[in-house]
Order: C-alpha cells, then structure tokens, then sequence
C-alpha cells in the first residue's frame, strides 16, 4: 500500500519545504499521512469543481501548486467557500497536498516547465536562489585526540557536504604555547615554552549550526584555552541552483509578433487571452519568465538584459513605467492558471518515475477543470 506520507515524501525530496518563501503555506494542508492513496489528481488550483472531480476519478491525493489556505479560515463551515470546499474534501477522504513557491524554483519545476513549454535552451535562475550560509572551523588537537575531537564536531553537525557528512580535513605540524601563572595546561608546565605535534582539523558547517558546533569544540578538545578560528565563507551555488524565474534563449530570433504567436500556442486557451505591450517587429532571442504574478521582477528581467519578459498580472503602473526603459523588455502577460498548467505533466511524471522506480506505482489523472477566474472576454 502507498499511503500519504510516502507520497510526501517523494514530493519533497523534489520541492523541499525549506525553500518556499516566509509568507507561504505549502505541504499537507488536508488528511491523514496514513491513508492510503489509490489515485492522483494534480491541479493548479483546488476548487469546488476540482473536488468534485476528485470524486468522480476515484482521487484520494489531490496535488495542488496553489495554497488553498494561504490567507487562513477561523472556522470550517458551510457559509465559507474554502470552509465548503475542506468540508468535501474530509467527507470524500480525499488529502490535499500543495507545492506552491518551492516548486517554482528549482530546475524541475513551475518555471521551468513553462520556460520549456517555449522552446527556451540554456536556460538560468533569473533571480538565481542564495546558497546556504557557510562557515569553516579550524582548530588545533594533539594528534592522540584529533580523532575525538572531529567525532564531536561531526555530531554537533560540522562536516555535512551534500550527500555526505563527517567531512573534514587533517594536516599534520607542531603547535607551541607557553602557560602563564594560573593556567592549568593540559600538556607542558606553567613558565615553560611547550611544543607539541598537533593536527589542524577543518570542518565545513551550516551557519545556523555555528553555536552548538563551537560548544561541542570547547568540550570535546583537551586544552583549557583551545585555540580555533571560524571564517564565513562566501557563495558559491552551483551554476544552476534554481531561483525566481528563467532566462532562456530561443534557437532562432524571431518577432515579437511570431513570439507571441508562439506563447498562445504553447498555453491553453483561457478567457482572457494574453496581453503584448512593444514593438511587433522587435527581435526577439533572449527570453525571461516567470509564473504567477511578477512584476516585481520587472527591473531583474531589464538588468539580465531579456529582450522580451513573459509573466502574469501585469499592473498598469508597474508595466507602464517599464516601457519607458530604453533598453527595457518587451512585455508579455499571460493568464497566470494557464502559465501554471504547464508543470502539471511535469511534476506527475517525475512522481510517477520516483514511484515505478520503489515498485510502488500509483495511477494519476491531470484535472481537466480550467480554474482561470475569467471565462469571457470582450
């Protein structure tokens, strides 16, 4: 049996928690992590209508990017829309799971997958993610105890480097000191000069961690005064780390006019339509997007030098002043659902490869529901 936790898990292996955004509510917002799962349903947005559609397909996991409890509810009943919609969900034993801003960063997720769905290649972080927060400690242990102390360091959390810990780095010298009156050494006699074979240990740490590994230092080391240094290192990401937003090129410069063409083909079709503000005959080659609303990368998208930024819910006063830019972008504004839709296909294959490949395989239907708020326009 498959049940809830274990879908959890594979899902945040690919969209760890950790990188959502302070603001956001991403995880499992309804159900039980034992249940068992039967079938997925991957959607944008949980609606009514999606529930329902849940239902009829035999869903028990509803995977959604958007947050249905984002801006919370004091009470679960009828007389809220979000109260109704949680209602059926429990009644149909149906859990709901969201991945919304960390599946928008990485390189196999929201972005990415609408940067593919227009034939971009090479693509990058726009807005490239921080790298953890590093430190390096460095101290000096008589050789006999070199090895208790890195075993300390290690469990306090120093030494973790991706997919391995207890990492560390010994060189062998000679370590000098003399104790002056009322010291109690651990090696050598107050008033005399000590030389000692000492190994430099160095351990590589998360910066959260620094406390509870310098007080592991202090009581593991031998010496009354040890001495030690912690150096905070500088970032240094790998070349594509994820982040907000891509930046891509197409494989042929085209039109603005041919572009946008191209960007209607490439979404589904919605009730409003997309929005193009430059000149139709502007050469177009290096492309910036960004799903969901992001005109607050309108500045990033003009200083990354994109010829054109694609995104949704373009305000007019933000969209209005990036015109005047010389050297701005040309802008594009897409339904903010249909930009989405486009990592559906995509993250239900990466769980259903995850799930083939631990022998545990679950059928998973994409939501035929158009959640896009507008269904006519004029």
């Amino acid at each position: 049996m498959t049940a809830v936790a274990d879908l959890v898990a594979v899902l945040e292996e690919l969209y760890p928690p950790g990188t959502a955004e302070p603001w956001d509510q991403v995880g499992l917002t309804v159900g039980s992590r034992i249940a068992p799962v039967t079938t997925i349903l991957y959607t944008v947005d949980c609606t009514a209508e999606v529930v329902a559609e849940a239902v009829s397909v035999g869903a028990d996991l509803i995977v959604a990017h958007h947050p249905l409890l984002l801006r919370g509810i004091h009470a679960v009943t009828d007389d809220h829309p979000k109260g109704r919609i949680v209602t059926e969900l429990i009644r149909g034993g149906i859990a709901l799971y969201v991945a919304h801003t960390n599946a928008d960063k990485p390189a196999g997720g929201v972005v990415a997958a609408l940067a593919d769905a227009f034939g971009l290649s090479g693509t990058q972080a726009l807005v490239p993610q921080p790298s953890p927060s590093l430190d390096l400690i460095v101290t000096f242990v008589p050789d006999a105890q070199a090895a208790a102390v890195t075993d300390a360091l290690a469990d306090a959390g120093a030494g973790e480097v991706g997919s391995y810990d207890r990492c560390s780095f010994r060189s062998t010298g000679h370590g000098t000191f003399r104790p002056l009156p009322g010291a109690d050494p651990y090696l050598g006699e107050v008033g005399e000069l000590t030389e000692v074979a000492e190994t430099r240990v160095e351990m590589v740490l998360s910066r959260d961690r620094r406390s509870q590994v310098v007080q592991a230092l202090l009581a593991a080391h031998p010496y009354e005064t040890p001495a030690f240094h912690l150096v905070e290192l500088a970032p240094a990401a790998p070349a594509d780390a994820g982040g907000l937003g891509r930046l891509g090129r197409l494989a042929d410069p085209i039109s603005l006019r041919d572009f946008a063409e191209l960007v209607q083909r490439a979404l589904p079709p919605t009730g409003g339509g997309i929005r193009v503000s430059g000149d139709l005959d502007r050469r177009i080659e290096l492309v910036a997007v960004q799903a969901g609303a992001g005109d607050d990368l309108l500045d990033i998208a003009r200083s990354r030098r994109a010829d054109v930024y694609v995104t949704s819910d373009l305000r007019h006063h933000p969209a209005s002043e990036a015109r005047e830019w010389p050297d701005g972008p040309a802008l594009i504004d897409i339904p903010h659902w249909a930009a989405e839709s486009t990592w559906l296909p995509v993250v239900r294959g990466l769980v259903d490869d995850q799930l083939v490949a631990a022998g545990t395989p679950v059928p998973s239907v994409i939501s035929t529901v158009v959640t896009d708020p507008w269904n006519y326009a004029l």
